[in-house]
């Protein structure tokens, strides 16, 4: 089970990859504008790719609490 978490936990991982590329995209856009401010859409990107890193984090976290589990399952 602990795999699965693992699993959806990489798949994340590159999500959030995949929102940081979008995120510099837009900042390197507003900087080429000549804004003197980050835009919106990069900040709710940045937020976006946080929500995702923390979901990925909690899911390794199950991982490793299933994989604890079924370690001392064993050894009963």
């Amino acid at each position: 089970m602990s795999d699965m978490f693992d699993s959806l936990a990489d798949r994340l991982d590159a999500i959030s990859e995949d929102i940081a590329d979008a995120a510099l995209a837009d900042l390197k856009s507003s900087v080429r504008r000549g804004d003197a401010k980050r835009s919106g859409t990069e900040r709710t990107l940045t937020q976006a790719r946080r929500a995702v890193d923390k979901a990925a984090h909690l899911l390794r976290a199950i991982g490793e609490d299933a994989g604890a589990a079924s370690s001392s399952d064993e050894l009963d």
